[in-house]
């Protein structure tokens, strides 16, 4: 859950209709997402359209600029790119402090909750399946290099998580499985077989999948890109984390009928996995001892972190 950000929103709708040569009719909060720098809206216009607006405190990344661009261009429709400012033929605005990025607007749902059809699993391997680098944008794209944060974050928090009044008891039940949990990243890092690399959404869960009933699906999110082995993204496809309707048997079927034959790198789709759950840890923690936070926010935040917490912490927890 995300507060709203300290903006006049009468100055930032303004801003969004002299950029983009839109006319704003009313900008709607809408608290989706989990990064604590970004926020979003939807702006309705006077012609009865709508755009999804996306503010960062601080810059985006210049692969979250420039790569969902690319992809449409390859033909890749599901990929919702940033709209071209009015000017300049660029997407990026600054707004003081902050840069925003307007986009289409999508009706429909995230696939978080009801999960997938039959034919949008399909769909959905074909995706991750065409997803390649070309040389052009590779060169604005991190790439993986296994040395995650998580952990160190993990411990920095903990400290202070201790000795939280709100997380006291929570840390006390939990804390050493955490650690565990970060030790288990930094081994799987160690063995993880360095392999062939593509571009990754790095984010693509049904959250981040939005579909207007069995319709086709429109990929967001596209902050944090990362050329990566194709684990990267698979894992949250083989993930009793995949939303509530998980991969079994017949959706892995259907998957692979889009995607082509794949037989994933077990050492990897371990690592990936638990240094999310690592990262994710870390980013609740944050979030929750944050002093700025609502007690809305924290109190969803914990909710988060104890599902978490109390999976890694099962004996039979294996990621």
């Amino acid at each position: 859950m995300i507060d709203k950000p300290d903006i006049d929103e009468r100055m930032l709708a303004a801003e969004v209709a002299a950029a983009w040569s839109v006319d704003v009719t009313d900008l709607v909060f809408m608290p989706v997402g989990l990064d604590g720098n970004a926020w979003a809206y939807r702006v309705e216009t006077s012609d009865g359209g709508r755009c999804f607006l996306k503010v960062r405190r601080g810059d985006f990344t210049p692969a979250a600029v420039v790569l969902p661009g690319f992809l449409r261009a390859q033909g890749l429709r599901q990929v919702v790119a940033p709209l071209a400012l009015r000017l300049d033929g660029g997407v990026a605005r600054r707004f003081g402090d902050y840069r925003l990025l307007l986009y289409p607007f999508h009706d429909g749902d995230s696939l978080w909750g009801r999960g997938l059809t039959d034919r949008q699993w399909i769909e959905y391997g074909d995706f991750l399946g065409r997803v390649t680098p070309g040389a052009d944008v590779a060169a604005v794209l991190p790439a993986e290099t296994y040395r995650s944060s998580a952990g160190e974050r993990l411990r920095t928090l903990g400290g202070r998580a201790a000795t939280s009044e709100v997380l006291g008891a929570f840390w006390d039940r939990y804390g050493d499985a955490l650690h565990r949990l970060a030790e288990t990243v930094d081994d799987l890092a160690s063995r993880v077989p360095r392999g062939r690399h593509v571009i990754c959404h790095a984010d693509i869960h049904p959250g981040n999948l939005i579909a207007d009933g069995d319709g086709p699906l429109h990929v967001v999110d596209w902050d944090a890109p990362i050329l990566a082995p194709h684990e990267r993204d698979l894992m949250f496809v083989y993930s009793q984390d995949f939303g509530d309707h998980p991969i079994n048997g017949r959706r892995a079927e259907l998957f692979r009928e889009g995607y082509g034959p794949l037989e994933p790198d077990p050492v990897l789709l371990s690592y990936y996995r638990s240094e999310r759950h690592l990262d994710d840890v870390a980013v609740f923690l944050g979030g929750i001892l944050s002093p700025g936070a609502s007690a809305e926010a924290r109190a969803n935040d914990l909710h988060w972190l104890t599902r978490i917490a109390e999976a890694v912490a099962d004996p039979g927890y294996a990621p």
